[in-house]
């Protein structure tokens, strides 16, 4: 495994992330044990979790995921600085008008909450899940520099900024000295490419922030197990692909399936591969439901995409209009 700086800090993290929301959701809490055991036995050190995993199912209250990472760590005595552990804060947890946001009171309350769950006394990478209108910047930046001094977070990170708001979120830091975003967690794959491409491409690479993907396979699209005239699943995961299932992202998937017969891979291994050719690209955030997925994901490491191979992926998901 060959590990990356995080931005310009100087924390290794692996290639690819563990993105944890599935934990708790569609994941059991035994399952979530073997498949951590088996992403932290392959060389991944980064997970990727947030307070509010998994409150939008029915009798969660949120936290679960964290809960259920806590309990791995402490039942399986894992080393915890063997680990890069982050999480996010800014989603309700609960029903009083404090109870989410990105205010001091908030922020303070929300770690407290998660390193309990989490059974830790620090977290590697703290994260504003996305921006609050309500907070003015300084605050959010001066809590969070706070919880640095104070030991309890190591690094703090953006999630869902755009990218006016990441370099207020910049020009905040370095004007009051305060600790600064570096990393950013986008909305990004090869048919969403634009949202990050336009400008926050450009800003993580300028200022040396860390770019950590989430959705890099666009919720299974890109796996190949969509095709063209093919009946759909009965499930809510796949009811939401419907908006992918256009004849421009089919030809892509037909070209990925050759590309991948060319490397002896999968179509979700060249999806992966395409992303981690970008040198911006830090590591994208898979979120594997079983072992077997775990390793199908890790073999795209092995994945070297040539030019050409890319120049055509490029051009099939191009988003800038070109003058002729």
């Amino acid at each position: 495994m060959e590990y990356r700086k995080l931005g310009r800090t100087g924390l290794k993290v692996s290639p690819l992330c563990m993105g944890t929301m599935q934990f708790g959701w569609s994941v059991n809490e035994a399952d979530t044990q073997s498949i951590l055991s088996a992403t932290i036995d392959s060389g991944v050190n980064f997970i990727d979790t947030a307070d509010i995993y998994s409150r939008w199912v029915d009798g969660n209250a949120g936290g679960v995921s964290e809960m259920y990472i806590g309990n791995w760590m402490k039942q399986n005595n894992i080393p915890r600085d063997q680990i890069v552990l982050a999480t996010k804060v800014r989603g309700e947890m609960g029903e009083g008008p404090n109870d989410q946001g990105l205010s001091r009171v908030h922020i303070i309350q929300g770690v407290e909450a998660s390193l309990h769950r989490l059974q830790t006394d620090y977290i590697d990478l703290y994260q504003a899940h996305w921006t609050d209108d309500d907070t003015p910047i300084e605050e959010t930046l001066r809590a969070f520099d706070d919880l640095v001094k104070q030991g309890k977070v190591r690094y703090v990170g953006a999630s869902n900024y755009a990218a006016w708001e990441l370099m207020q979120a910049l020009w905040t830091s370095d004007k009051e000295n305060l600790a600064r975003y570096d990393s950013l967690q986008p909305h990004y794959n090869l048919i969403h490419r634009d949202e990050f491409e336009r400008e926050l491409h450009a800003v993580c690479e300028v200022y040396g922030i860390a770019v950590i993907p989430y959705s890099p396979l666009a919720g299974g699209f890109l796996t190949g197990k969509y095709r063209k005239n093919t009946q759909l699943p009965e499930s809510k995961r796949a009811e939401g692909r419907k908006r992918e299932m256009t004849d421009k992202n089919f030809e892509l998937i037909d070209e990925m399936e050759v590309i991948a017969l060319r490397h002896q891979a999968t179509i979700s291994q060249v999806a992966l591969a395409w992303m981690l050719a970008d040198p911006v690209v830090t590591s994208p955030i898979i979120g594997a439901t079983s072992i077997e997925q775990l390793h199908e994901n890790l073999g795209a490491l092995k994945v070297k995409l040539a030019e050409d191979e890319i120049i055509s992926l490029n051009e099939l998901t191009a988003w800038k209009v070109v003058d002729e």
